[in-house]
């Protein structure tokens, strides 16, 4: 991107989302008093621990409704500033899963309440020896109430253009965010990337359409963010050119398989894949691109029959059975290895 005014403009097509969930942690810090006054080291040589006042299981459902929105709002939208952000014309969809899981929230924090009393005597009761440190730091059902929390805040953004100080429009940091949208997003579309090779595909000899599942996902952030980057749009159509390829029903397995892993290869590599969206630009086909993930090379040694072709095209080998009786020569493929071969 090198146009500062169409960066800017990507902020007509975008609103910011801040989520502010807070949560109690049920720690407190240990003292001297706890070990009955014992003489210490001071404190610039060490420093006691914390000690958990509540059973941290009955909390747990608080981190896990936490993680599963930030899961959400990271599959629909791209970090921005000191939260996301998300499609406007998507915001309404994204604001009921916020809406739902708020409530899931507070529906929790009350049923913890409810229990919060009786929690804490059970807690003692499994910790006897320890009774006197947990019962020293217990704190209030109000205190507690007070420190959870699940808001968030949606705006929109909008460049400052117009000060009395021209350093404060300078020096907002705000255009430095837009231009790096594109970057953060093939980042995450990087990592998401390697996070489906690892659970879905590597070492995979065949897999079911739930191994889908997780690109389709990618297609719809990247396809809902088309707007942020020009190369957006076009990795979006590689990914459903690959999806449309697939069988509609069975096991996925042979070259439908070596596509799949080749695609996800080449969605961790974030300058690998810009290469190939800037060729999809210039007017290269997906399936050109598909077909060159499934095209891996070898390189022929001096005492070849055909000296003048340094590399070949090779059919993948299923089995034993689908094995090729001749190689022919072939045009080098238009992207790397990827690691595949």
């Amino acid at each position: 991107m090198t146009n500062i005014q169409s960066d800017i403009k990507i902020l007509d097509s975008l609103l910011a989302l801040n989520l502010d969930i807070s949560l109690w942690s049920a720690r407190k810090k240990m003292t001297p008093d706890d070990f009955g006054g014992i003489e210490l080291p001071p404190d610039d040589l060490a420093s006691l621990g914390s000690k958990r006042v509540a059973d941290p299981e009955t909390l747990k459902i608080f981190s896990t409704l936490k993680s599963r929105i930030f899961s959400y709002l990271d599959r629909h939208g791209v970090r921005f500033m000191s939260g996301w952000a998300i499609p406007e014309d998507k915001a309404a969809i994204i604001v009921n899963e916020l809406v739902n899981v708020r409530d899931e929230f507070m529906r929790a924090k009350d049923d913890y309440l409810a229990i919060y009393e009786q929690s804490l005597e059970n807690w003692i009761a499994k910790h006897k020896q320890w009774a006197a440190i947990i019962r020293n730091s217990i704190v209030s059902s109000d205190y507690v109430r007070a420190r959870m929390d699940f808001r968030w805040q949606l705006y929109k953004v909008a460049p400052l253009v117009q000060h009395e100080s021209e350093q404060a429009v300078l020096e907002s940091g705000l255009t430095e965010e837009v231009v790096n949208l594109g970057q953060t997003l093939f980042g995450e579309v990087a990592k998401s990337a390697e996070d489906i090779w690892k659970k879905v595909y590597a070492g995979k000899n065949e897999v079911t359409h739930k191994a889908l599942s997780p690109l389709k996902t990618l297609h719809a952030k990247l396809t809902g963010l088309s707007f942020v980057e020009p190369h957006v749009a076009p990795v979006a159509d590689l990914i459903m050119s690959a999806l449309n390829r697939m069988p509609k029903r069975g096991i996925i397995a042979g070259t439908d398989l070596l596509l799949l892993q080749g695609l996800v290869c080449l969605l961790k590599d974030s300058e690998a894949l810009v290469e190939q969206a800037q060729g999809l630009i210039n007017g290269i086909t997906p399936d050109s691109v598909l077909g060159s993930l499934i095209a891996p090379t070898v390189s022929l040694d001096s005492s070849t029959d055909m000296p003048d072709v340094e590399k070949v095209d090779i059919i993948p080998i299923v089995n034993d059975q689908q094995a090729p009786d001749i190689i022919l020569p072939v045009p080098k493929p238009e992207i790397p290895s990827l690691g595949l071969w």
